[in-house]
């Protein structure tokens, strides 16, 4: 496809899609904006795609507005019928379509360049052309390959636990020098006309293979932070492919993804207390001498508390933290939450939320739920910002959650999750545990002692069947 001569108007439409593109990463920060911002990205490429229709020679536009309509239907069932529980796969899944999207329009471009306007005088793809076309298509394959995997893991299709291959760092390492190594070489090629340099085709199948050594010795306890990576890369293929296509939109969107993505993994390693440089580098947090915090306690003495229990040292609490997790999220307990938050409030109960960076399998996915369930953004709380109330709380009340409340991360130097930041529950006055059965753990696979401290009643059951019964015990 070929542009039209440079129009100013063009410049100006990008420049209204970044802008909006800017005000929707805006709005996501925080879950109060978060509809909002929706609003100004789904505008903003609505500017971005029109656009470049009506800029660009395209050979068959009514074949682009069928696949326009097939995906836009594609997407708009599956956002319906999704539920929150399977929002982290999806957003791996998503994110694997966008590489191959880059994989795609890397190939395209290398077998016929001069559609792209890359090939020169001499019959060969310009030199600056082959390394936007090769970082992309790497960027795109690593992409791919690293979010099927993630998907996998969080689908449970695939263990959670780290599989740990010999040698893969150095395996790793060793691959990542040879794709730039081809990369290189394929930007000095005397010979690289379409489709002709095999360096191309190397490249790609060393990203493919990459992208699943670099994700598959990761357990399932930082997967939030793999999502979050995966989402960059998927930005930085995409800036890549627009310079291929010569694209600004599509550079700065890109870049705009890219960067926050990566800003974002900055954070979440920063609250799992995990090195930035080892989530690039995959396998992070996992070593073969980790035997996952130790063998599990279930013999331990613990208590068995009730419903009633659980209604009616609430009510007579001055003081109650929650802490929501993912076993929250498959029970649907979050309305019944909220609701269960309204009658100790009418108890004269101060209620708070705390929520965890890494939560839910993903970045901000407790907050999506309790906005859902309408609960005031002005009673939910980071860990920082709450962590040290536990200590003047009558009730710490964890629904769903278990990694983060425990403190294993703070004492036992030989568990996959220390140095992570946890909740102190532990000096709460009582702590009521809502879990499904004393035999299952976290995600890391780690036993928790608060199971078995004096102030802690283990509520067994689903989380959504227990809530709705103290709510009962709260009217009586």
């Amino acid at each position: 496809m070929e542009a039209h001569a440079v129009n100013p108007w063009v410049a100006v439409a990008y420049l209204v899609a970044g802008v909006c593109f800017i005000l929707a990463l805006r709005g996501l920060s925080s879950p109060a904006t978060s509809r909002a911002g929706n609003r100004y990205g789904m505008f903003g490429m609505a500017i971005a795609v029109v656009t470049t229709l009506i800029t660009h020679e395209i050979a068959s536009l009514p074949e682009i507005m069928g696949a326009i309509a097939i995906g836009g239907g594609i997407g708009f069932v599956i956002a319906r019928r999704i539920q929150m529980t399977a929002m982290p796969q999806l957003v791996a899944a998503f994110h694997s379509l966008v590489g191959l999207a880059a994989v795609l329009v890397a190939v395209a471009a290398f077998l016929n360049p001069d559609a792209f306007g890359i090939l020169g005088a001499d019959g060969n793809i310009l030199n600056v052309s082959r390394v936007e076309m090769a970082l992309g298509a790497a960027i795109g394959a690593i992409t791919f390959s690293g979010s099927v995997i993630a998907f996998a893991k969080l689908n449970g299709n695939m263990s959670g636990s780290p599989i740990l291959l010999p040698a893969r760092h150095v395996i790793n390492l060793g691959t990542l020098v040879l794709i730039l190594a081809l990369t290189a070489m394929f930007a000095v090629a005397a010979h690289a006309g379409p489709g002709e340099s095999p360096l191309f085709w190397a490249i790609v199948a060393l990203s493919f293979a990459i992208g699943f050594l670099l994700i598959i010795p990761i357990g399932g306890a930082d997967m939030p932070v793999v999502v979050s990576m995966l989402n960059s890369y998927s930005g930085w293929a995409a800036a890549a492919m627009g310079f291929t296509l010569h694209n600004t939109a599509m550079i700065v969107t890109g870049a705009l993804v890219g960067s926050s993505g990566a800003i974002l993994s900055y954070i979440m390693c920063k609250a799992m207390n995990r090195s930035f440089i080892s989530v690039i580098a995959g396998g992070f947090g996992a070593d073969a001498g980790s035997a996952g915090g130790g063998e599990a306690r279930e013999q331990r003495p613990w208590k068995r508390g009730s419903s009633e229990d659980a209604a009616f040292l609430m009510k007579e609490a001055e003081n109650v933290i929650i802490i929501p997790g993912y076993g929250m999220a498959v029970a649907q307990a979050q309305h019944a939450l909220r609701e269960m938050s309204d009658l100790l409030k009418e108890h004269g109960v101060n209620v708070k939320y705390a929520i965890h960076p890494v939560a839910g399998r993903m970045p901000g996915h407790m907050n999506v739920l309790l906005a859902e369930a309408s609960v005031p953004y002005d009673e939910v709380f980071e860990l920082e910002d709450i962590n040290s109330e536990f200590a003047q709380a009558d009730v710490a009340f964890i629904i769903g959650a278990n990694d983060v409340v425990n403190p294993a991360a703070r004492t036992d130097k030989t568990s996959p999750i220390y140095g992570m930041p946890v909740f102190d529950v532990d000096k709460a006055k009582t702590i009521f545990f809502i879990k499904r059965s004393m035999g299952g753990q976290g995600y890391a696979g780690v036993d928790n002692d608060v199971f078995y401290m004096d102030q802690t009643m283990m509520l067994l059951s689903d989380a959504k069947k227990m809530v709705e019964e103290i709510n009962k015990s709260l009217t009586d």
